[in-house]
């Protein structure tokens, strides 16, 4: 099986990688790549979807219904974004891709992502399901945008009604304050509008989903992050989504653009 599938409409190409997670791993629009190419650190790149939970899992174990869990370390003293995104998926449909949680997961489920293109849109549905009577999940997606487009920097709107403090180890908390000024690695909710990330004279693009939370990232120089999550990271150590058969987790995401002059 071919692991690029490729869906294309008028001058938008998207080109979705199968054994890297089923993400984006290219998202060109009248020829202009808006997504960090593919490179070396299997998070650092690309736009994936994080399941069974999104972010980070402070020191990789959890406590559900009085059992301790535990997960592979994946950055620095934690676990992180899930364990579909290093994984290979299965093609269902022609914009339908499946896959298990693997052995680090310790319950048995798997996710189902539908990705569909227009010529102004990229539209995702991403779903965790569970084969066992109950578990704790929460899920989102990791999109990587670059930070210029020909010698256009990215200006970010976003205007969220809080923010997450972070501990001393940085990860979230429940505690709600004020949104700070960036740069930011943090989680943000009650957001009025959807964000949009403008580079001007070249493309305006607006970010949509159903999820309640936002972790955006803008410490890097080159990238910046605006990540839907249906929960706080951290979130399978607080109160975490309670998934059972036949009622899945389930998150949308719509990335819509436009030409600007």
């Amino acid at each position: 099986m071919n692991s690029i599938i490729d869906q294309s409409q008028g001058d938008v190409r998207v080109e979705i990688d199968l054994h890297a997670g089923a993400r984006i791993a290219s998202l060109e629009v009248a020829g202009h790549e808006l997504l960090v190419s593919r490179n070396s650190d299997p998070i650092g790149w690309g736009a994936y979807p994080m399941a069974p939970y999104a972010g980070r899992v402070r020191a990789g174990h959890f406590r559900y219904r009085g059992v301790e869990y535990s997960l592979p370390i994946t950055a620095g003293d934690h676990a992180i974004h899930g364990t579909v995104l290093s994984q290979k998926w299965t093609q269902e449909s022609d914009d339908i891709f499946t896959c298990d949680f693997g052995r680090s997961w310790p319950f048995s489920g798997f996710a189902r992502q539908s990705i569909k293109l227009t010529a102004s849109a990229l539209t995702m549905r991403l779903e965790v399901h569970t084969e066992d009577p109950h578990m704790p999940a929460s899920c989102g997606w990791h999109p990587w945008f670059v930070r210029r487009l020909q010698n256009s920097a990215a200006e970010l709107e976003f205007d969220p009604g809080f923010m997450l403090e972070r501990d001393s180890a940085g990860i979230t908390t429940t505690t709600r304050s004020h949104p700070t000024e960036g740069p930011w690695d943090d989680c943000f909710g009650d957001v009025t509008h959807d964000p949009r990330i403008r580079w001007p004279g070249v493309l305006s693009l607006s970010i949509e989903s159903n999820c309640p939370y936002w972790v955006v990232y803008t410490e890097p120089h080159d990238a910046l992050c605006v990540e839907p999550q249906t929960a706080p990271p951290d979130s399978l150590n607080h109160s975490p989504h309670i998934v059972e058969p036949g009622k899945p987790l389930v998150a949308t995401m719509a990335l819509r653009w436009s030409i600007t002059t």
